[in-house]
């Protein structure tokens, strides 16, 4: 449930950067429906947080309310529509209808009528003060500060007072807001009872707020108004409750249209208002994957290069095993010295010797079929060449090719040369090399 904290500083007022602590603060403490949940008239600070705190309230909505007279009402007639041009031409817009330098005040602007847009101005040293007052109370965080007499009830016509004890809040049908002496009411019946430049009426209706201890105490002043012109027609309104009680509920009920102050060089910028907020919990998610897919690109990474090592050391293994007195070669080249050794190897060619070839000739001789009709009539071998020279006879020649193409099929060079077939068979000289 989301609770405000109405808190009015009430005379004498402290200077917030000497004395904070020793101000006295009008409050009420308003639940989601309205309704006061707990108030008090003259309390400190730690007072009213200690009530927050002991009913477990966090994050409460505090209102500052200041006094009326801090904070001077103004018109602004101005045809721009974007807010940048608007801030720029309100100093000007204003200046006249504000009795100090317009550098030294700080201008909120207010909702746009057909008069023009409603401003609220004040000493920019005073609005820091106040806001200072009213920040960084526990459980409580600062929504906004308004001027108190701008929370009146709205009236379709004529005005609204608020007696309050010595003074007296005022705010008229065009919203505009007062703050003075109870005793100077009597001043102003003139300014009361003026009609609008749009009326004809005969009396002017005044609604009258007080508690009843109030009313019955400012009789004599009442009767000074309502007899003073004969104009104004007084309705008094006894209360129940605080004044500060009746401008929390105006401003619950939506029966107020004040200004706030924070804004501009005051602007409140609380945790959470980023223009980023609703994207929040998808940079948090995108945030989360991307710190594990960075891990398991990390981890993958450390895995492969683990891997690589250990191939690497195996591979060397195996070639110290099949090159013990190799002192040079290392993980970094040992790929470019294999493939140069083959290089090497292919271009030499196989070494095979005689009882090699031998070896493989017979094998291929005993394969044929009746080998007897294959007879060796001499050998030669030439270690130069590394070549078998046989010469040989056969009943066919089919004979001579079929024992040439098995030693083929081994992987070794075998040819068939100056063969010479004869009635009775066919011979030649087989010649057999290394692949």
């Amino acid at each position: 449930m989301s609770y405000r904290l109405f808190v009015r500083p009430v005379p004498p007022y402290a200077d917030p950067d000497q004395s904070a602590e020793a101000q006295l603060f009008s409050w009420v403490l308003q639940d989601a429906s309205g309704d006061a949940q707990a108030r008090g008239t003259a309390d400190t600070r730690e007072s009213i947080e200690q009530t927050l705190a002991q009913n477990a309230l966090e994050n409460v909505l505090l209102i500052g309310l200041i006094p009326g007279d801090e904070a001077v009402f103004c018109l602004a007639d101005i045809p721009a529509r974007q807010n940048r041009f608007i801030q720029q031409a309100l100093p000007y817009a204003v200046e006249e209808q504000i009795a100090q330098d317009i550098e030294s005040v700080h201008l909120a602007l207010g909702p746009h009528t057909a008069e023009g847009y409603r401003v609220a101005g004040i000493d920019r040293e005073r609005m820091a003060g106040w806001r200072s007052l009213f920040l960084g109370w526990h459980q409580a965080r600062l929504e906004a500060i308004y001027p108190d007499a701008s929370l009146l009830p709205a009236a379709e016509s004529g005005w609204v007072i608020c007696l309050d004890g010595d003074s007296a809040l005022l705010q008229s049908q065009r919203l505009e807001w007062l703050k003075m002496q109870a005793d100077n009411l009597p001043l102003l019946t003139v300014t009361l009872a003026a009609p609008t430049a749009d009326e004809v009426v005969a009396e002017i209706p005044v609604k009258l707020y007080g508690t009843e201890s109030d009313l019955e105490s400012s009789q004599t002043l009442i009767s000074e108004l309502a007899g003073a012109t004969g104009h104004l027609n007084i309705e008094a309104k006894p209360l129940d409750f605080s004044v500060t009680e009746l401008l929390a509920w105006s401003y619950h009920q939506h029966l107020c249209q004040p200004i706030n102050l924070c804004q501009g060089m005051f602007a409140l910028k609380p945790e959470g208002s980023s223009p980023l907020k609703p994207w929040k919990p998808l940079i948090a998610v995108a945030s989360l994957w991307f710190v594990i897919q960075m891990g398991l690109e990390v981890g993958m990474g450390v895995y492969h290069q683990q891997q690589a090592e250990r191939l690497e050391s195996e591979a060397m293994a195996l070639y110290r095993n099949a090159f013990p007195s190799d002192r040079r070669t290392h993980a970094g080249n040992v790929r470019r010295v294999i493939e140069g050794q083959l290089r090497v190897a292919g271009s030499q060619g196989p070494e095979v010797d005689f009882i090699t070839l031998m070896k493989y000739t017979g094998a291929q001789y005993g394969r044929l079929q009746n080998p007897t009709a294959v007879t060796f009539n001499s050998v030669n071998y030439s270690r130069a060449r590394g070549e078998l020279v046989v010469d040989i006879r056969a009943d066919s020649y089919d004979r001579l090719s079929r024992l040439r193409n098995g030693l083929a099929s081994e992987g070794l060079q075998a040819q068939i040369g100056s063969v010479v077939n004869e009635s009775s068979g066919a011979r030649g000289r087989l010649t057999v090399s290394g692949g």
